[in-house]
Formats: C-alpha cells, structure tokens, sequence
C-alpha cells in the first residue's frame, strides 16, 4: 500500500508527468480562487493550482504584506498560527523564481461556513386554491462574468413541486444566479407551462462558445420570462390540464446570456413530445423525463446535450451554441437508431446521465445509464441491464485499462443475477456483480473509502462492501449511500449524506462524522436522495467545497476545508471530465463528480489532460 508521504512526493507525483500529444480542450480561465478561513486559533489559506500553470509553479503567502513562508511552497494550502479574521492574504506564484502578480484571498471568513444571502421567491397559490412556498433545490457554478471566480446559480423549486407520476398543479419553476457576496445577478421564471418537480428542468451553466463567459442552457415554453423581463413565446397560453400536467403546447431549448440572463437564441426542443402515449403511458409520466448534460463532442469544445425519456423510448440530442447560433450537432432516437433484434438504448436510461471519454477516442460519450451513446451520436453499446437510480463513471480500478462504470439497477426480470454491477466502459463487459436478490436496488455508490484495496470501493442498497476488483471486503457496507467529498488530508473521499461528512473507518466499519452542517444551520435536498445544492472543487485547494442551503431558505452555505493537505493536485475543474459531471449535477438524480484519473489512496502519478483558457 503507497502512502503520500510528504509534500515532496506529492508534488513529484504531478509535474514529474508531462501532458500527453493531443487536442487540448477549452477550459475555465480560474483566478487562484484564495481562501483564508479562521480554524483551530489561526488562519488556514488555500488557493488553486491550475492546470495550465508552468511546470514547477511555487508559491509564496503574505500576511498583510509579511511573506509567511521561507522557501516557495510546493502545496497550495498553509496553516498561520498567528493569523487573525482581521488579517489580509495574498497569494503569488512563484514561476522560474520570480513572482506573479498577487491574489488576494478576500476577508478571513470567521465561521467555518460563507453564507451567501438569497432572495426566496414569493409565496403563490394554484389554481385550485393551494397555497405554496418554496425552496432551494439543486445548484450550478460558472464564471458567468470572466472574472475568474465562480458565480453560483440555484434552481427555486416550489413546495407543491411533484414526481412526474403524481398529479397535481405545481408553482412555477425560478432560476437564479448569485455572486459569492450575494449580489443577485438575473432570475429566470421559468412559467407555468413548465411543470416543477426532479425529472422536468436540468439548466446547464458552461462557456459553450469560447468568449470566456458561460451561457446557460434550460428547456423553456410558452410563458418563459428572462433575466430582463421579455417573455419567451406567447405569455397569455396555459397548458396544464385538470390533473396538473403539461402535456401541450410548444416546448423550446434557449441559451440565456450568464451576465444578464437575457434569452440570446431559442429552437424547438428536440424531440417534440408527440403522442404522449407512444412513450409508455397516456398521463404523462414517461414523456417528461428529462436529463442534461455537458459533453466535448469535437474533442476541443463544449456542447449541451439534453434528453427525454429513458424507461422506453429514449431520445439523446447534442446542441452547439457557437457564433450566435444554436445549431443541432446530432440526435439519438431509440425509434429510429437502436439496432433492430439487439438491446440498444431502449429503456437503458437512468434517472442520471454521465459524460467521459469512455473509449478513448478524445470524443465525450453519453453514459445513459445501461448503454453509452458515441460523442458521434452512435450506439457504442448496451449491457442490456435495464433503468437504474444511480451509476458512477470514472477511473474505478486504477489496475484496470480505461474507465469503469458503477450501476444499480431496478428491475428484477431484466437484470437477473447482476443488480449492482461494474462493467467496462468502453465495450460494456461485466466485470463483476453482485445479486439484486430481486429487489428494485434503488440506491449505489462508489468512492476510495478503504486503502487496504486498490482502487475505488462500491457498495448498493443490497449486498456487502466490494472491492473495485470484485471482492467483497465486508458484508458490512456503510449505510451512508448517496454523494462523496474530498474533504480531509489524505486522498481517500469521504461520504457525504445529508447534511454530514463522514470518514469511514475500516477497522470498525463505522463512519466517524467530520462535519455536520445540521448544527451549523444547513439543510440537505430532494427527500430521502439527501443531496446537497452542489458538491464541487470551487476554490481553495484541489478538495471539494459543499453547498447546502440553509434552513430557512434565507441563504446558501458554503463549507471549504481547513485540513491541512500535503497532497498537491491541480483544481479538479481544470479536469473536463470531472467539470462536466459538476455542471449535470442538477439533473434528476444527481450523483458526485469523477475525475477522468484515479483520485484515491496509493494514485499513480495522474497524467495531465491538455488544455488551454479562451
């Protein structure tokens, strides 16, 4: 078993790797994104290494102009003992032993915690006379302006908002983006004409186009008013029907500028929802399923791809936005594309997509869940295992060639004997199972938990805890099942539940709790899946920040680590695979980021995918 043993080795195990020949793919252009937070009667400061930095890029810190350290620091995070909340710290990288300009780590947060105001929506009442309140529900970020920090934007949801197979009116769907001081930029109301609930709107916040600013792309209808107040469609149309529904009326994709959340360019959605009947049910359930992700599916830049359907008919369709225009790339329609006498995508979806290079050909693939669709809009393949809750795709057996993909799935005649699985994800071979002992396993997760096994281990509602080769290590799983976080020194992820980060300990098979939000005031999402706003690596060092919103709905909660790490590794948003994840994180059953590199004890050297900032 490796161990990271000091700063030296882990800074060796990153520049000691020289990025490999081939297309360099478009990337955020970060600021050092310093955080100086007030922990144990100090100040722990961390900031980012960015993946475009020079090799053997240093640091020195600054305490009110006082440089902290000796010699330049090979790690990106520093405990001052003597620090104060009063005090103001700066960043400069040190680059062939001169200094950059200073970054400036903003004031000492004095709480373990930065609390971001909001402006909850007001209280409405439908039709038929129920009143409704709302709620923040899941979250995005991106540098919606250019100034190198991330903005954070977060879906309104109203109390009334529903499954899509229970009926009922819903209040309108908001959007909104906030500046890390709370400055609200722009709300997006979505209207009535769109129904509220965790299968109807993924909204995707990336710089589609290259200009340095992110757009956002949403599903949008009749009724649909942007961040400047112009109605999208006509505003007077009203679709629902006596039981809630939408099933009616033109639908739309539009991409909203990210400065302003004006509607800059509006197409019909794709595919038109047609006879509702024909996707499996008459009332609506299986029609409005709808997912999105992001996917470089030219090898360079980003496109938006958005779907509908995934437990019969299954419709897959790439957008590019570039130049003004939003433009169609390809569709994927199980109607027309499966292979005929062979399982294709045909209800293989899952109630979340994933996005990788899954086999290798420097093109995104459309993970849907049992099957993967080509970033050329082919079928790649289909385990033929059916719909799942959850799935997990990144590099999972560091012994293994490629990427893996980790799924539990729901139905018993379809999957057989293999209800939690691992298989290939290039070529969709098993590689290993585990009984669904005829149950629907409705949840799964996989993450590098124990450093007695290589790679990372898995573990569902049914079954013990395996290895990433197949071995179960324990019938002893951890009952934790639902996000991971990068939160403590060592490489290992944490589990993240609720409103509780948790490390789990071998020997015991407990979990000991690192953090709980719940005491500090903040609040998990979306009913038993107890998800946060948002899991991502959105400043400091390479760990991972949680967003939860607060109880009263009044404000967004950011924690950020103060463990000191010697591990050092460039933001984890400079990895497309990983910064893709991030930005579907909002999108039906949401699952934790994976980098396109084993993260996790004993790591290889991770090999540095090429990228370059518009």
């Amino acid at each position: 078993m490796k161990r990271w043993l000091s700063a030296a080795l882990s800074v060796l195990a990153v520049c000691a790797v020289a990025a490999p020949a081939g297309a360099s793919r478009q990337v955020e252009k970060l600021d050092r994104g310093a955080v100086a937070i007030a922990a144990n009667g100090g100040v722990f400061i961390g900031w980012r290494v960015l993946a475009t930095d020079a090799p053997g890029t240093a640091f020195n810190l600054y305490r009110n102009g006082k440089k902290l350290n000796g010699a330049p620091l090979a790690v990106s995070n520093f405990t001052d003992p003597d620090g104060k909340p009063g005090a103001t710290y700066t960043v400069r990288a040190v680059i062939g032993g001169k200094e950059a300009p200073a970054a400036a780590a903003g004031a000492v947060w004095r709480q373990p915690y930065l609390s971001i105001p909001v402006q909850k929506p007001q209280d409405g009442v439908t039709p038929d006379g129920h009143p409704y309140t709302y709620q923040i529900n899941d979250g995005s970020a991106a540098d919606l302006d250019g100034d190198g920090q991330y903005e954070l934007l977060v879906k309104w949801q109203p109390t009334n908002a529903h499954d899509n197979s229970q009926a009922g009116y819903t209040g309108n769907t908001f959007l909104d983006a906030y500046r890390l001081d709370g400055r609200r930029l722009w709300r997006i109301d979505l209207g009535r004409n769109i129904r509220a609930g965790a299968h109807y709107t993924t909204f995707l916040a990336y710089d589609f186009d290259g200009d340095g600013k992110a757009e956002v792309m949403v599903k949008t209808a009749d009724g649909t008013v942007d961040g400047v107040g112009n109605t999208i469609g006509d505003a007077a149309r009203d679709y629902r029907n006596a039981r809630g529904y939408v099933l009616d009326g033109p639908e739309f994709i539009t991409v909203f500028n990210g400065v302003t959340g004006a509607a800059m360019a509006t197409q019909p959605y794709l595919p038109a929802r047609g006879d509702v009947a024909a996707w499996g049910d008459a009332y609506g359930n299986r029609v409005d399923r709808f997912l999105g992700g992001v996917a470089y599916l030219d090898s360079e830049r980003p496109s938006a791809v958005f779907t509908r359907g995934y437990y019969t008919r299954a419709v897959i369709a790439a957008w590019d936005w570039r130049g003004g225009k939003l433009t169609s790339r390809w569709v994927y329609d199980t109607d027309k594309d499966d292979p005929i006498g062979k399982p294709g995508l045909y209800h293989q979806g899952a109630h979340w997509l994933s996005v990788a290079d899954a086999d290798g050909d420097g093109l995104d693939d459309i993970i849907y869940g049992a099957a993967t669709v080509s970033g050329k809009g082919t079928l790649l393949y289909s385990t033929g295992l059916c719909h799942g809750d959850a799935l997990h795709v990144g590099k999972l057996d560091p012994h293994r060639p490629g990427l893996q993909v980790f799924m539990v799935h729901e139905t018993p005649s379809c999957y057989g004997k293999h209800g939690v699985e691992m298989h290939d994800a290039a070529t969709g071979a098993l590689l290993w199972s585990v009984d669904g002992q005829n149950k629907d396993v409705g949840r799964g997760v996989c993450m590098d938990i124990d450093p007695g096994y290589p790679g990372e281990e898995c573990w569902g509602a049914v079954g013990g805890l395996m290895s990433a080769a197949g071995k179960e290590i324990s019938p002893n799983r951890p009952r934790a099942m639902n996000f991971g976080l990068w939160w403590d020194g060592d490489a290992l992820r944490e589990s993240l539940d609720g409103v509780r980060v948790a490390k789990w300990k071998p020997a015991s098979g407990t979990l000991e709790t690192l953090l709980d939000g719940g005491s500090l005031g903040a609040a998990s999402n979306n009913g038993t899946k107890a998800t946060p706003v948002l899991s991502a690596d959105l400043f400091g060092d390479w760990r991972e920040e949680v967003v939860w919103r607060s109880q009263d709905d009044q404000a967004l909660l950011v924690f950020s680590t103060t463990i000191p790490t010697a591990i050092r590794l460039p933001t984890l948003m400079h990895d497309t695979q990983y910064r893709v994840q991030v930005a579907a994180q909002n999108a039906g059953y949401n699952q934790p980021p994976h980098p396109g590199f084993h993260l996790g004890d004993g790591m290889a050297p991770p090999v540095l995918q090429p990228v370059h900032t518009p």
